[in-house]
């Protein structure tokens, strides 16, 4: 147990009184993330060009200030870390930072695979990308985000186990929003 785990509130990070400032090494680490799901901070070297120890120093830096958190893990002295994981029971600023942060993350991967993907495997170089409008209640949408989550379940694991994971598996990017469209503010109505 390091001194990080002995002052921090499980589920919660840890104050410190001080904002965490931008850092070359922490971008690249949480867009790592953002792209792979899970990391430890040898994988994140090895992918990087850093060094462990910078990696894992960074890596509680962004846990600290609850940007990351600890992926589960079966033990070991592996240490993965995520993005960290939406706690419904969270307070609204800090949901909203984190939505933030995330659905910018996810832009910039989108921005990314547009620009390069005729660098990507020619059986990769395709995507699944659509949208729809449906007229649900918030009891309805909740089934749909539901059922979506019920749908991606058997692949969960394989962020955890990479020997799960079939040889031609690559990291793919799953990006769900349901949100009830607003009216124009000129509209004036409701539906």
């Amino acid at each position: 147990m390091t001194e990080d785990d002995l002052n921090s509130l499980p589920g919660k990070p840890r104050d410190t009184g001080d904002a965490l400032r931008e850092h070359d090494v922490r971008t690249a680490l949480l867009d790592l993330l953002a792209e792979v799901g899970t990391v430890t901070a040898t994988e994140a070297a090895a992918r990087l060009g850093y060094s462990s120890g910078l990696c894992s120093f960074h890596l509680r830096q962004l846990a600290r200030h609850g940007h990351i958190e600890e992926a589960p893990h079966s033990g070991g002295r592996a240490r993965p870390w995520r993005l960290r994981q939406h706690d419904p029971s969270a307070d609204a600023p800090a949901e909203e930072r984190f939505g933030d942060l995330a659905r910018g993350l996810e832009d910039e991967s989108w921005q990314r695979w547009l620009a390069r993907r005729d660098q990507a495997p020619a059986e990769w170089r395709h995507d699944e990308a659509f949208s729809a409008v449906a007229y649900l209640t918030p009891e309805e949408m909740s089934r749909v985000a539901e059922a979506v989550r019920r749908a991606l379940a058997p692949y969960r694991d394989r962020e955890q186990r990479p020997l799960a994971r079939p040889d031609d598996a690559r990291p793919v990017a799953l990006i769900t929003r349901l949100f009830p469209l607003l009216p124009d503010a000129a509209d004036g109505t409701g539906r």
